[in-house]
């Protein structure tokens, strides 16, 4: 598989499958099952762009996100050639170069970690975002879920942070994901250990949500995908998450009530009047806004 940009048409990804139903759920699906979805440099890229697209795509309301065959995702395919990471061994890279230089083309291509920026692409996302994990999903296949805001878990799912057991260290921005999702000491325990968690073990842990039999899980997803968008605004859902992603790390409340003014003052003057308007007159509210075109400049801040 060569090593390109990714294309603009979403019906030419070469790793991804995308799908949107009539009520605007889009299942995007890790496609390379003859290789248990492992990820590549090409659907690192391709996740990026799925991603951004989602933004300014109208007909998406939600994403569900899977894997083709019995994987969600392998981890990093490790027979590519040279270093398997995509990464430039050439370069000598500095902390200075990631702050003053991290969109240089250098140091964009060659040193930023590709899970890493699947992981910010997911976290800039507007709409809801859940993983379907139909079955092993280890390393990269674990760290892509952490910015989705639900992980729903098959009963043949494997979860494992094994970074530990190939002597490098957790990726796609984990170090922040993982220990805000089950706290410092389990996130700490997982990397460590480098186990393969069962189902059971990553619901105990909060990382998944709910586990269910294989044959249920994307009708599970989608139910909830829908209670997520039906009836509900699209600017005020993509300013919740948001809000949420980004307030729940400031430092002070403070910080947070500057931007929920902000957003409630949004909210208010465009689809809240039909909010309210409906719960007056009881009927079903009809929201028009778009996350694509009636999001307020300063969205995103911090």
């Amino acid at each position: 598989m060569t090593d390109t940009a990714a294309p603009a048409d979403p019906e030419a990804y070469d790793t991804l499958l995308w799908e949107v139903s009539d009520d605007g759920i889009l299942t995007l699906t890790l496609n390379r099952p003859d290789a248990l979805n492992a990820f590549t440099v090409t659907m690192a890229r391709e996740l990026e762009h799925a991603f951004r697209r989602v933004n300014d795509d109208d007909s998406v309301a939600a994403v569900v996100v899977t894997g083709s065959g019995r994987a969600f995702c392998a981890g990093m395919d490790l027979s590519a050639e040279g270093n398997v990471f995509g990464l430039d061994e050439s370069l000598s890279p500095t902390l200075e170069d990631m702050t003053d230089r991290l969109d240089d083309p250098a140091i964009a291509e060659g040193i930023r970690d590709t899970g890493g920026r699947v992981a910010l692409a997911i976290y800039d996302c507007t709409k809801p975002v859940i993983a379907a994990i139909n079955g092993p999903a280890v390393g990269i296949g674990a760290t892509m879920t952490l910015p989705m805001d639900v992980r729903l878990a098959s009963t043949s799912a494997r979860i494992g942070f094994v970074f530990g057991r190939l002597g490098i260290v957790p990726e796609a921005c984990s170090s922040w994901f993982l220990p805000r999702l089950v706290g410092i000491s389990r996130a700490l325990e997982w990397t460590y250990a480098a186990d393969i968690l069962s189902p059971a073990e990553a619901l105990d842990g909060g990382l998944v949500r709910t586990v269910v039999e294989p044959e249920a899980l994307l009708d599970t997803a989608y139910e909830l995908a829908r209670r997520f968008v039906a009836g509900r605004s699209r600017v005020a859902t993509a300013l919740t998450r948001q809000m949420m992603w980004r307030n729940s790390a400031q430092p002070h409340p403070l910080e947070a009530h500057r931007v929920d003014s902000l957003a409630m003052w949004v909210t208010s003057v465009g689809d809240g009047k039909e909010g309210v308007a409906a719960f007056k007159e009881k009927r079903t509210a009809e929201f028009t806004s778009s996350a694509s075109s009636d999001l307020p400049g300063w969205v995103p801040w911090g």
